[in-house]
């Protein structure tokens, strides 16, 4: 299908090229507010969208203190002036009628909440974290933080928790959606983020999608792509996916593969381009390692809960391999045992190989949470680059592997800012004594300040703090009580001796089981910084005040280190502009390595700057001759990240293994969960919003045309899905926008009353801890 990018936005809902909030009177939860675009009363700031990690530009209107509506930004070279429904409809985020606008204490009795002051509220957690820290030490605290964190709120977190506490018990979200895409390039090219940029949805020729949704969940790159089609009618799209969606529809070829078998497929291609002579050799002369790791199941696992119940702690070794170990290890990868593995027709295996060997065509491979929420995440990340490391496609224009984020700053602030629990800023590492000792110089800080233990992940952090083992925990930005899997294995109880603060900007399933709520500012209520997919780094200003007594998160962890004596770790007066101050402070970290961001000064006045930022310009690939500041060669590129590889890339060979838990008699269906198109996350912002709450208004579950005949079951129906784990019921959605194949359902988890994640399993990716949220095993009846 052909189409222009307007016209394919406004077939996935948008209506106009700017939108206000339109009256949204008769919902509770949403206050009305209007304002017309063209309204010379308007005042107009930039900023970036506050959603996904596409990074689009919005102008912000605002008239008597209060944003009144959004446009895209023409000037913004990621968006060009288009934004998706959910764009058009950013300020109605900001109103709905219960936004949190006090610090609440959970009563005596534990029944409800009372207001306290800001001075009690943060006197509390110094009081709880302190005590804490001395009867059970580092280990026993924790923060959970948000790839939605602005910049600063990444950073004071580091450095209260790393800097202040000596714990890295400090994990992001992020930990469930972009781990494995990090691990990934970190074992490959020993830094973190892509090399290619979105100038790459105008030079590529192929577009193959992995188990990515993009036309929903990245619908303006996504028009980038089809706008590239219609202007060159060679380029060509493959949807590789485990059921059909809105980009089968606008794909050139659709290929349905079965849930979890993706590392065979990955083989299998690259099986073809060894047997029919399309390694670009002199590449790989140049600048390739080859590397081989543990393998054993076994010795693996997969991390689940009652496989381990007290931590998930696989560490990788690797070894040196070969080309010509590679050949052999390839052998059984025939297009005819791929297809037995996977269901994909032995012609769509090989189409894929040519498409991959074509050196006269560009290609670009994309990916998302279909490939990095997987128990072999980082496997399939290693192998997807290895079909472009393989052929020389990559680091060139149109020729790149290129992993999509799903959160605003989930590469600015969990991946760079290094809000992970075993990782500092720029790439570096906290068991590495000279990344500590940079560190610790920067921070102004004593030598050996900086716990070199890496500290919990994500999962293992809730298990520590249902076993007790974390005591006091702070939770900003983010909903872990909706989106964790095996969400009933977190369950609180009264009297269990914890401590939990929760910091967000509306009521969630989370702050319900909160100790201490604070109200946090929002978007464009306080200054910000967020880095997207593409290493563009994106400022805004404040515009409008925050309700009540709300205050960004930044502010809330700075007031508290102060009140726990730590006052040297944020030097800056409240009366001055510390924003500037400190991220010119992290900016230290990336001068000189190649992460170089620009100035504060410069972000003020850009539409963002992708890094390494050197002398004031920008770089659109990384490890490109001619391109890339830090690469010296003539021609060609050079990965001088990998010091550990001789400034080469690594190859990693990774073999097929089967998923954790596959449908059997007893459980018969796979389960696979993700985002739609009109919600984001967990519904906390958008369903708050009056058009798309009535767009999609609540959770469902998409099944076949085939099983809901077999079982009796009509559109609307109401059915009960379960899992080893537990149950639900939902609506059943039978030839919607999506279909999935017989034995496949899908359900989204945006809808707090509908916790698809009570079902999910809890087996995680062997070296990114990232949990695999796309395959179990369920069983479906009439409820």
């Amino acid at each position: 299908m052909t189409v222009d990018r307007r016209t394919f936005l406004s077939q996935v809902g948008v209506a106009a090229s700017a939108a206000t909030l339109s009256s949204c009177s008769g919902d509770p939860r949403i206050e009305q507010v209007a304002g017309n675009p063209d309204d010379a009363s308007l005042n107009w700031s930039k900023a970036p969208c506050r959603y996904c990690g596409t990074g689009c530009g919005v102008e912000v209107g605002v008239s008597e203190g209060k944003v009144m509506a959004v446009r895209g930004d023409e000037q913004a070279e990621v968006n060009k002036g288009l934004l998706c429904v959910k764009g058009y409809h950013l300020p109605a985020m900001l109103y709905g009628k219960d936004r949190l606008k006090f610090p609440m204490k959970r009563k005596p009795d534990g029944k409800g909440f009372e207001r306290i002051s800001w001075d009690e509220a943060l006197d509390l957690i110094a009081i709880n974290f302190q005590k804490t820290l001395d009867d059970h030490g580092p280990e026993a605290v924790a923060m959970y933080g948000s790839g939605q964190w602005t910049v600063f709120d990444g950073y004071a977190a580091s450095k209260w928790v790393k800097a202040g506490m000596q714990s890295n018990n400090l994990d992001p979200n992020a930990r469930l959606c972009m781990a494995s895409a990090v691990m990934g390039f970190i074992t490959q090219f020993q830094s973190d983020e892509p090399m290619g940029c979105y100038d790459d949805f105008e030079h590529g020729n192929d577009f193959i999608l992995w188990g990515n949704n993009m036309a929903e969940m990245h619908p303006v790159l996504f028009s980038r792509i089809l706008e590239n089609k219609r202007v060159n009618g060679s380029v060509r799209v493959v949807d590789i996916a485990t059921r059909w969606t809105q980009t089968s529809d606008y794909a050139d070829t659709y290929i349905e593969i079965t849930p979890g078998t993706d590392l065979a497929l990955a083989n299998g291609i690259l099986h073809l381009l060894l047997k029919n002579g399309k390694v670009d050799q002199a590449f790989v002369d140049e600048n390739l390692v080859f590397k081989r790791g543990i393998e054993d199941l076994d010795e693996i696992g997969y991390g689940c809960f009652d496989d381990q119940a007290d931590r998930y702690t696989f560490n990788d070794k690797g070894r040196d391999s070969s080309l010509a170990e590679l050949k052999e290890f390839l052998a059984d990868y025939t297009p005819e045992r791929v297809s037995e593995i996977t269901g994909v027709s032995v012609n769509h295996i090989k189409l894929l190989g040519d498409m991959y060997g074509d050196q006269s065509r560009n290609t670009v491979s994309l990916w998302c949470m279909g490939v990095n929420q997987h128990t072999r995440g980082t496997w399939m990340n290693n192998l997807i680059n290895d079909l472009h490391l393989i052929t020389g496609k990559i680091s060139r224009p149109g020729n790149n592997p290129f992993s999509l984020t799903g959160q605003p700053s989930a590469c600015g602030t969990a991946r760079e800012v290094g809000t992970l629990s075993n990782r500092l800023p720029a790439d570096m590492v906290v068991t590495k004594p000279e990344h500590r000792a940079k560190a610790e110089e920067i921070w102004g800080l004593d030598e050996g300040t900086i716990n070199p233990k890496p500290g919990y992940h994500a999962v293992d952090m809730f298990r520590a703090l249902s076993r007790g083992d974390v005591k006091s925990i702070w939770i900003q930005t983010t909903n872990p009580w909706v989106t964790l899997p095996n969400l009933e294995r977190f369950e609180r109880k009264p009297g269990d001796g914890r401590f939990i603060v929760v910091s967000d900007i509306y009521p969630t399933p989370t702050t319900a089981i909160a100790d201490l709520v604070l109200p946090a500012a929002a978007w464009v209520e306080r200054e910000g910084v967020f880095g997207n997919t593409e290493r563009r780094t994106q400022q805004w200003n404040k515009l409008v005040e925050p309700p009540g007594e709300a205050k960004e998160d930044a502010w809330q962890i700075m007031e508290v280190a102060k009140r726990m004596g730590m006052d040297h770790l944020f030097p800056w007066n409240d009366d001055e502009d510390w924003h500037e101050a400190m991220f010119e402070e992290y900016r230290k970290f990336t001068l000189g390595t190649g992460k170089d961001l620009a100035s504060y000064e410069q972000l003020k006045e850009a539409r963002g700057l992708r890094w390494p930022v050197v002398d004031g310009k920008e770089t659109t690939y990384r490890y490109a001759a001619g391109i890339d500041p830090y690469v010296e060669k003539e021609q060609g590129v050079h990965f001088y990240k990998a010091k550990g590889y001789g400034e080469k890339a690594a190859f990693w060979l990774r073999p097929y293994h089967p998923p954790a838990e596959v449908p059997d008699d007893e459980y018969p269906f796979w389960l696979t969960t993700g985002r739609v198109l009109e919600h984001w996350h967990t519904g906390s912002m958008t369903r708050r919003v009056k058009e798309l709450h009535q767009a999609v208004p609540k959770a469902y579950i998409e099944l076949s045309r085939s099983d809901a005949t077999r079982l009796g079951i009509e559109n609307g129906d109401t059915v009960r899905v379960s899992s080893r784990r537990g149950s639900l019921e939902l609506d059943a959605q039978i030839d919607g926008r999506g279909k999935p194949p017989a034995g496949t359902v899908f359900v989204p988890f945006f809808d707090e009353g509908r916790l698809i994640n009570v079902l999910t399993l809890d087996a995680m990716d062997c070296i990114s801890k990232e949990p695999d949220y796309k395959k179990c095993a369920v069983k479906i009846e009439m409820a």
